[in-house]
């Protein structure tokens, strides 16, 4: 347990740093070769990767529709049931999020509009391995089809379980035909980021990828958002976080679960609980021990609270301060009255109030989305929202009149900037409704003749 307030401020600043990537210059490089080979080889590629990294040999990426519907054909009634309820409930709150076109007539003939429009082509990465997400394809699946965007591609790593080896696992396919998702290819890692930011032979490139990873995926998202012939990326994703803020009321196993709940993620992990009670703090403690004798990923939540960190505030306004200096992933806030305290709480991507609000309840169906930002990000960046599948456009369209009334002022600011053209591309114009005006011989006077219609 760390007491904060025994702390200085560099010991502080360290007991809230993140575990560091260890290697990352040797991440950087062997992520650079797999993209190179992806951009050479194209499907050939991920075909060798595939057998590399996940030891099956396939005919190729694209997964046959025919597979896809015997797979989906195993899911269970109450599995379906479950992926329906979340899609539902994902897709209410994501409907709520459109945004109206605006257009504002900001002084007479001159009007001015903002249009969102949904990005033609997006591609989703859908976490395997040793935990399939089928959560995830919906929580960016959702919004993709919401937005309206033209073509969603999704890449996972192949199912390598015994029962539909070579194949993806069912939940995965089901979320992502309730999400209108055709297009799915048997990849992952580096090398699928790779495939959708540059394309291959089966693989069209797509104008942003979405979704989490593991540093391999990470990275490789990093790096072709760099080059300006790869792919935009929705955020910079690192490990999953969970910080708890919990009073002495608390409940000691709730706090328990929902530290676990995100240690069994991956080893590298992090979970932190801030409390002003040390009593709250040893009973927790207790819980994690006695909750992880029942954990099937006990060994991998172990390695995560490695990393995790118990810190004695020496009130709960001292907890709201250390909270905002680490701006979580996820906050959970076991307060009396937690709603009370939101408006003190700066800096966090998704925040869960109440004893029975768990983090879990937003990965999967509360409605709100899971892919947010990590690693201090939350203090600039946003959760995935419905606007990440979307761009915005200006439309400005000005009548003579209208150029007439703002025109000599835009010249003015062009001479001072000393941009010369600028001032000429107004003032031409100024000079030829002038002449016009001048040929009317006092004829009435409006926007349509000026533009050359005479009444």
């Amino acid at each position: 347990m760390i007491t904060w307030q025994d702390l200085t401020l560099d010991e502080q600043k360290d007991a809230l740093a993140r575990p560091a990537i260890a290697n990352r210059a040797d991440l950087t490089s062997k992520v650079a070769d797999i993209i190179q080979l992806v951009k050479d080889k194209g499907d050939e590629a991920l075909l060798e990767l595939t057998a590399k990294f996940d030891g099956l040999t396939l005919d190729s990426v694209a997964l046959p529709q025919e597979q896809a519907d015997a797979i989906i054909a195993t899911l269970g009634a109450e599995q379906k049931a479950a992926i329906e309820l979340a899609y539902g409930q994902i897709k209410r709150f994501h409907e709520a999020q459109v945004q109206p076109n605006v257009k504002v007539e900001t002084s007479p003939g001159v009007v001015c509009e903002l249009i969102t429009q949904a990005i033609s082509s997006v591609g989703l990465y859908i976490p395997g391995g040793s935990a399939p997400l089928p959560s995830t394809v919906l929580m960016l699946g959702v919004p993709a089809q919401i937005a309206g965007c033209k073509r969603t591609v999704l890449c996972t790593p192949p199912d390598t379980s015994a029962n539909n080896k070579g194949g993806v696992t069912a939940e995965i396919l089901y979320a992502a035909k309730l999400c209108g998702i055709n297009e799915i290819y048997r990849t992952g890692g580096a090398q699928a980021v790779a495939a959708m930011a540059y394309g291959t032979n089966s693989i069209a490139a797509v104008d942003k990828i979405f979704g989490p990873g593991n540093s391999f995926v990470t990275e490789a998202k990093q790096l072709v958002a760099q080059d300006p012939a790869g792919a935009a990326i929705d955020m910079p994703a690192g490990p999953s976080e969970v910080l708890v803020l919990a009073d002495a009321n608390a409940n000691s196993a709730f706090v328990a679960a929902d530290l676990l709940s995100q240690a069994e993620h991956g080893p590298d992990s992090q979970v932190i609980l801030v409390s002003d009670s040390q009593i709250l703090i040893e009973k927790t403690k207790q819980d994690i021990e006695s909750q992880l004798t029942l954990l099937p990923r006990a060994e991998i939540a172990k390695k995560a609270l490695a990393n995790s960190r118990f810190i004695l505030a020496s009130s709960l306004e001292n907890a709201v301060q250390i909270s905002n200096q680490y701006a979580p992933e996820h906050l959970i806030v076991q307060f009396d009255n937690a709603r009370d305290w939101l408006g003190k709480l700066d800096n966090a991507a998704s925040v869960f109030l109440g004893a029975y609000t768990p983090e879990s309840a937003g990965d999967y169906a509360s409605g709100t989305n899971h892919v947010l930002p990590t690693y201090g990000y939350s203090k600039v960046l946003s959760s995935l929202n419905l606007a990440d599948f979307t761009r915005k456009f200006t439309v400005q369209e000005i009548t003579p009149s209208g150029l007439q009334a703002i025109g000599p002022a835009i010249m003015t600011l062009a001479a001072a900037e000393g941009l010369d053209a600028h001032r000429n591309a107004v003032g031409l114009r100024l000079d030829a409704l002038t002449a016009k005006l001048d040929t009317l011989n006092d004829s009435p006077v409006s926007d349509s003749n000026l533009s050359g219609t005479k009444k």
